[in-house]
């Protein structure tokens, strides 16, 4: 399978081309940079550390997406939707990464979903989405006699909160409550802010260090208490999970799927 990698020049985009080139079944045939990045017409391999490829960083996503299989993106918003458009537009898998993702952004992405096999998710790791299905099963058992409560932590340089895979668990949790997480979600808590409504799922953020990602979904009941968590160790998890997504996208129809339908962890 021909992938290409946008955002390669960042820590994750230099882990992806590193993965794409090990797994068996795929190789790297584009790598995408902003215009104006120091990283343009170098050599992705010695950009990601693993050896010359001959595969240089280019900013023509269109040309590249015209020739290739899948597209790995792990970027910012704005600029996933965009390749979105161009992926639906050369009828590719399109893997996307991107956290911080909004209403607007979600409404682009299906839309290209008509023509593009899109597979999204807070995040690509299995033991992740793993846990988002027993969090939904939890959820569903537990009445709301048991508060939940999910705690995240990562590294100083994120910039959005709470993060994907917060928020994948919240979704999770909301699934199984059969309610919605925009209506009941609690985000922020300064000052007196009265007792705990019953059935809110509420979010704290915490940041420093070199986290790579540490989440927690808490049911606190009367008495008890049960704590479900995820600690990733290596961004590597997270391109695995990608490169294992964009292989099982290659022979779909067009359409919206999620690691959940990846990993077969949808009906959990």
């Amino acid at each position: 399978m021909r992938l290409v990698v946008v955002g390669a020049a960042g820590r994750m985009g230099r882990m992806l081309i590193k993965t794409v080139a090990e797994t068996e079944g795929c190789t790297l045939v584009g790598a995408i940079e902003r215009q104006g990045s120091p990283a343009l017409g170098h050599d992705a391999g010695l950009l990601a550390g693993i050896g010359l490829l001959d595969v240089d960083v280019t900013d023509d996503p269109l040309a590249v997406f015209a020739h290739a299989d899948g597209v790995l993106d792990f970027t910012a918003p704005a600029a996933t939707t965009a390749f979105a458009a161009l992926a639906a537009q050369a009828r590719i898998v399109h893997v996307i990464g991107t956290t911080g993702l909004q209403e607007a952004d979600f409404t682009k992405l299906e839309a290209a979903a008509r023509h593009a096999r899109i597979v999204q998710s807070g995040n690509m790791s299995l033991g992740v989405n793993l846990l988002a299905g027993l969090v939904r099963k939890v959820a569903a058992t537990l009445g709301e006699d048991f508060d939940i409560e999910i705690l995240e932590m990562h590294h100083r340089m994120k910039v959005d909160a709470p993060s994907g895979t917060a928020l994948l668990l919240g979704e999770a949790a909301a699934e199984g409550r059969q309610i919605s997480l925009n209506e009941r979600s609690v985000r922020s808590r300064d000052g007196h802010t009265g007792a705990r409504h019953p059935g809110d799922i509420g979010f704290a953020t915490l940041r420093g260090g070199s986290v790579v990602g540490d989440h927690s979904v808490i049911f606190a009941g009367q008495g008890e208490r049960l704590e479900l968590s995820h600690r990733a160790e290596d961004r590597s998890i997270f391109a695995r999970g990608a490169v294992r997504a964009a292989l099982w996208g290659f022979d779909k129809k067009p359409g919206y799927y999620t690691m959940a339908n990846v990993l077969g962890l949808d009906q959990l």
